[in-house]
């Protein structure tokens, strides 16, 4: 399947080279413009034809409506389609590895673009996670868990998280801080929580460098952009809209956020 991708979108990226913005390449030791004017090599046009008039069928294709649109967020806890993703990606692992998952870390630099209103097409959803993760199940200890919110709200202000809620309040050099499961109940440090998460956080962490610590890890061979495609499709076939979790995950008091931008946090 990996290879059946890349290959896709170097087709696709050749299909549609007279699209994008001119570029430069290098020739002979220098630079040489290349867009519109420069012509097709027809050989190779013949060559990718079928396939390139196939993944362009494919990529415009409608699979659901989102009325309202969705931001993919930015810092300060607000990640409304980032919200959706984790959420996604914990009913995935779940489905995978046939037993409750009751966290998923992503982050938000995966996601590329907001998701425009209106009809939502496979393309668009490509644009969105432009990136080939695969989904990744491993445990954390409590600990584990409430070190990786943290890093992640003292980085970046937070990232997208399903399973969890996040508030800081009160004065930003002795805050209140309070981390629970959705539910309100309490993270047990010495207890052991099984993740979502990505092949790329997993390996790197990104802001979160305790994600590296997972154990017990699961590879489920699902990219994470196709468990996107395919939850909104299944939407599209019930007649219903894709809507932004309507759940509060971070919630940071005024002088909080202030101080988060100004990088004068710390816990």
């Amino acid at each position: 399947m990996r290879a059946v991708r890349l290959l896709s979108g170097f087709v696709l990226g050749l299909a549609l080279a007279g699209q994008v913005p001119p570029a430069a390449r290098l020739e002979h030791g220098g630079y040489a413009p290349v867009a519109a004017s420069v012509a097709d090599d027809p050989d190779l046009a013949k060559a990718i034809a079928p396939l390139a008039a196939e993944l362009r069928a494919s990529f415009g294709r409608v699979i659901a409506d989102a009325p309202m649109g969705m931001e993919r967020g930015g810092t300060h806890g607000e990640f409304p389609l980032g919200f959706l993703l984790a959420d996604v990606m914990r009913a995935g692992a779940a489905a995978a590895v046939g037993e409750e998952v009751r966290i998923a870390f992503t982050n938000a630099g995966g996601i590329r673009r907001d998701l425009p209103a209106g009809p939502v097409h496979v393309g668009d959803l490509y644009e969105v996670m432009p990136f080939d993760n695969e989904l990744v199940v491993a445990e954390y200890t409590g600990a584990e868990v409430l070190a990786i919110v943290r890093e992640a709200i003292l980085r970046k202000g937070g990232e997208p998280i399903s399973g969890l809620r996040a508030s800081v309040t009160g004065d930003p050099r002795h805050p209140q801080v309070a981390i629970t499961l959705s539910d309100g109940g309490a993270i047990d440090p010495a207890g052991m929580y099984r993740a979502a998460t990505t092949d790329y956080l997993l390996a790197n962490g990104d802001a979160t460098p305790t994600l590296k610590l997972g154990r017990h890890v699961v590879l489920t061979s699902k990219p994470v952009r196709q468990l996107l495609i395919d939850y909104c499709e299944a939407l599209g076939k019930d007649g219903r809209p894709i809507l932004a979790p309507g759940d509060e995950r971070y919630h940071f008091s005024p002088d909080i956020v202030r101080a988060i931008q100004a990088r004068t946090f710390h816990f």
